[in-house]
């Protein structure tokens, strides 16, 4: 394993993030595996040195916080886990103060969230998304009550505007409050509008990136664009919300060609690309089976060629904002 650390922060993580979104109540999403089906992952995630998780109270609705805090306690090195999770979609329908980011509801999620993973502290706080109408300030001082109480090490963010998680910073920076040291944003082959603000800003401002969907939910690891044959893909309605673009088959016969050249999975071509883009510290890489873990880790060593890269680059065009929702909780 290859390790990194977060930004200009001191904290040290693995170059592939485990999202944990895939482990926890089949009920909540039928492709979601169940504690017992979720050891293996868990298990060889950290046999290959993975030392960072993520997940999300919203996901499973709270099964994921409570199957990944057991697993990691089972497997793992508690000292030595980098343990995210994050805060804002609604927990309950139709309660108003179960979601957002209000100081209420950001300081009732962060305990909700301790109790679950069954951990005293959480070395990353994310807020899963900005709230068009909640005020920054308070969203701020909120989160830094949670760190100056020892419950939160680190805070990190997730899609965004550019300007507005600029403007998050340049408040906490004025006043006082501890600073975003991360940005989990929507970046891959397909979808690469990030390289336009996001990503200069991560860099100018010491924010190490953790881009979710690396593999586009699984586009990149085909050999060609289709239907989806996975549980996942078979009843996911968001893949298309997402990817709806006419150049995307493009890019994933780009990244099949790449791949067959060099005698790899595109999912590794795909993932290899973006380790190597700047500002890029850990793609968060959710599995369901093991040789989809297994590739993640040997795309690390899978240096690409500037060649390699141009052609992989080669199809794209701009396409509309996809990934996030602001003012909208569910």
């Amino acid at each position: 394993m290859k390790y990194a650390r977060l930004g200009s922060s001191g904290l040290v993580v693995s170059r592939l993030c485990l999202g944990c979104m895939s482990y926890g109540d089949p009920k909540w999403r039928p492709w979601v595996l169940d504690e017992e089906a979720a050891k293996p992952f868990f298990r060889r995630a950290v046999e290959v040195g993975i030392n960072f998780f993520d997940t999300a109270d919203m996901y499973s609705l709270g099964g994921s916080e409570e199957v990944t805090g057991r697993m990691l306690r089972e497997y793992a090195r508690m000292d030595e886990v980098v343990l995210a999770t994050k805060v804002f979609f609604d927990m309950r329908r139709g309660a108003p103060n179960m979601g957002g980011l209000s100081r209420k509801h950001i300081v009732q999620a962060c305990e909700a969230s301790l109790k679950r993973l069954g951990v005293e502290t959480i070395d990353l706080y994310q807020v899963h998304r900005f709230e068009a109408d909640s005020p920054v300030d308070e969203m701020l001082h909120a989160l830094d009550h949670l760190v100056r109480q020892g419950k939160v090490r680190y805070l990190g963010a997730s899609s965004s505007y550019a300007w507005k998680f600029m403007k998050a910073l340049a408040v906490a920076d004025a006043k006082g409050l501890t600073r975003f040291v991360s940005m989990q944003n929507h970046y891959n082959l397909m979808y690469r509008e990030e390289e336009r603000e996001m990503l200069p800003l991560c860099l100018d401002q010491g924010i190490g990136a953790i881009p979710w969907s690396p593999l586009a939910r699984g586009l990149l690891a085909r050999s060609a664009l289709g239907p989806g044959t996975t549980a996942r893909g078979g009843s996911d309605n968001l893949t298309p919300q997402l990817y709806d673009h006419p150049g995307d088959g493009a890019v994933v016969a780009a990244n099949a060609a790449v791949a067959a050249a060099r005698g790899v999975s595109p999912a590794e071509t795909a993932l290899a690309w973006l380790l190597a883009r700047p500002g890029v510290t850990a793609p968060i890489v959710g599995v369901t089976k093991l040789e989809q873990l297994e590739a993640a880790v040997r795309a690390l060593d899978l240096g690409l060629t500037a060649e390699e890269s141009a052609q992989l680059e080669a199809p794209y065009t701009p396409r509309p904002i996809r990934g996030w929702y602001e003012g909208r909780r569910s």
